[in-house]
């Protein structure tokens, strides 16, 4: 047996889990195909957002009031600024669907917010062009989480708390045996007690049938601005934000650079048959939808994409994550299918799939997470 637990793919979510197994045994190793937040994960891009208000399952907060707890304590452990806390904005039109629903989960869970009137919001924020009818909710516990700095520090705060890491080693197979789950790459192979698949866009080729079928493979894509004066758009001034106005669309980041803006047109992921070889130029159409809302949005920032990039993620039928055993008894976890919305939660899911695939305690209020959900379609 080569150890308790071991967990592969060390992207968003898998470093966090390995960084939480690590404060629960000094017997986990962590896989990883390339390095550690590698330029073409799902990492990549600079910046996530972090946010408290949402629209959806309300059994979503707990876990967020969790992962702000934690990135505060993955910041202290390892002494990087990882979480840049500098409020959120959800814009729409007042009364329409997208405001509707984020305030009627917002008023289930009890989250702290302030609905701001376009006036407030062009007096307080104007870098934002309203529209007649549009109004926003702020979130003052939201922020923008650096992705790389995050990844590299929780495999780091692993590394230090005793667990192995073996990078450039790409998993061909996992087999569940009556001892463990035995894990192979070329001619290499692994049993651990516990496994834990968290690769994200390459989950699927180490998945039961009744899972793939449930899953794809989506292209996302970012894009960034420069801005006319940087200083309108740092992160003091502008908060992290995401838009729905009408027929258009658009989230993004204040500049963490100090020159480039992130704005990105939401919702826009679209299958893409492998995630080794995700498209990263962006179609002409792509261009044009994403200036032509830049232009509307954002009189502040040049109407030139000068940065574009796309990078793969796993998508559910459903939206939400697989985080679970494969079934009852299963040696085998799944985190993975987070749908483009993984980040934020990442801690929290971190520390859910660590206890629950050790065995060290479960969780309840996660049904809608659940893999064996799948069982019943």
């Amino acid at each position: 047996m080569d150890g308790k637990l071991a967990v592969i793919g060390l992207g968003s979510i898998g470093s966090m889990a390995l960084w939480q197994a690590s404060r629960l045994t000094d017997s986990v190793t962590g896989f990883e195909a390339h390095a550690p937040a590698h330029a073409r994960s799902a990492t990549g891009g600079d910046t996530r957002l972090f946010r408290m208000l949402y629209r959806g399952v309300p059994d979503y907060y707990p876990i967020l009031q969790r992962s702000r707890t934690l990135w505060a304590e993955l910041e202290a452990e390892t002494g990087q600024n990882i979480l840049t806390r500098c409020g959120g904005l959800s814009i729409g039109t007042k009364d329409g669907p997208y405001l509707s629903k984020l305030l009627k989960t917002t008023r289930i869970n009890g989250a702290d917010h302030e609905i701001l009137s376009r006036e407030e919001m062009a007096e307080r924020y104007p870098q934002h062009n309203l529209r007649t009818d549009d109004i926003a909710v702020y979130d003052p516990h939201a922020g923008a989480l650096r992705t790389d700095r995050a990844v590299t520090a929780a495999v780091a705060a692993a590394e230090a708390n005793g667990a192995t890491v073996h990078t450039n080693t790409p998993i061909d197979s996992i087999t569940e045996t009556n001892d463990g789950v035995l894990i192979t790459s070329g001619d290499k192979t692994w049993t651990f007690e516990n496994v834990i698949v968290s690769s994200g866009g390459w989950s699927q080729r180490l998945m039961p049938d009744y899972l793939k079928g449930q899953t794809e493979t989506y292209r996302c894509y970012l894009t960034w601005f420069v801005a006319r004066d940087a200083a309108e758009f740092a992160p003091e001034k502008f908060p992290v934000f995401i838009r729905i106005s009408g027929d258009r669309s658009m989230y993004g980041a204040p500049s963490v650079d100090g020159v480039t803006v992130k704005a990105t047109l939401d919702d826009r992921g679209a299958g893409t048959p492998f995630a080794d070889s995700v498209p990263r130029e962006l179609t002409r159409a792509e261009i044009a939808e994403t200036t032509e809302t830049v232009t509307e949005f954002f009189p502040g920032l040049f109407p030139n994409i000068v940065r574009a990039d796309a990078f793969p993620e796993l998508y559910t039928t459903d939206g939400h994550p697989l985080l679970g055993q494969l079934s009852e008894g299963s040696r085998i976890y799944c985190a993975t299918g987070f749908s483009g919305g993984g980040f934020k939660n990442a801690t929290g899911f971190g520390e859910i799939a660590a206890n629950e695939a050790l065995g060290k305690r479960t969780f309840d209020g996660l049904d809608f997470a659940r893999p064996q959900r799948f069982k019943k379609v």
